[in-house]
């Protein structure tokens, strides 16, 4: 078809001018698509249920923590992810007894539903051992606790 100056009139279709503009609020409706699949499939939860109660707590909580700087602790812990393991090394100050099991809990950074619970073992000296199931890769909080005292470390997991 010709319109009066014998150019050519391309039917809407063909027009690159159209498909930019419905481009932008297509690339909307895909992110919002793609947003709320991600929010679906990805339960976060809280990160404490009861704050009441954890802000009750949190004296006792910081009486641990001096503690175990008083005790002098520190962890070194080496995770095997190929036999599902982890080793950790526990030193303290002279004269500490070390326990015949420690609680830890890994924490995950961001997402409490990864969350792992894990009871070790001492082994031999200072070291303790147990079995984990495989971690998430990221930031991790890890929970070192038994008795009167708590020891906080982070890792990160590839």
């Amino acid at each position: 078809m010709l319109n009066k100056n014998s150019q050519q009139v391309l039917p809407w279709y063909k027009e690159y001018y159209v498909w930019l503009i419905i481009l932008f609020p297509m690339l909307a409706v895909i992110g919002g698509i793609v947003t709320t699949i991600l929010a679906v499939q990805s339960d976060d939860g809280l990160v404490v249920d009861d704050y009441y109660k954890q802000g009750l707590e949190i004296n006792r909580t910081l009486k641990r923590d001096q503690i175990a700087r008083d005790y002098e602790l520190n962890a070194d812990i080496k995770i095997d992810r190929q036999q599902e393991d982890v080793a950790m090394t526990l030193t303290a100050a002279p004269g500490f007894n070390y326990p015949a099991n420690l609680a830890v809990t890994f924490l995950h950074a961001t997402r409490a539903g990864l969350d792992q619970d894990v009871k070790l073992l001492l082994t031999q000296g200072n070291i303790y051992r147990g079995n984990l199931p495989l971690l998430e890769p990221g930031k991790w909080y890890v929970h070192i606790q038994h008795g009167d005292w708590r020891l906080i470390n982070t890792i990160y997991i590839d």
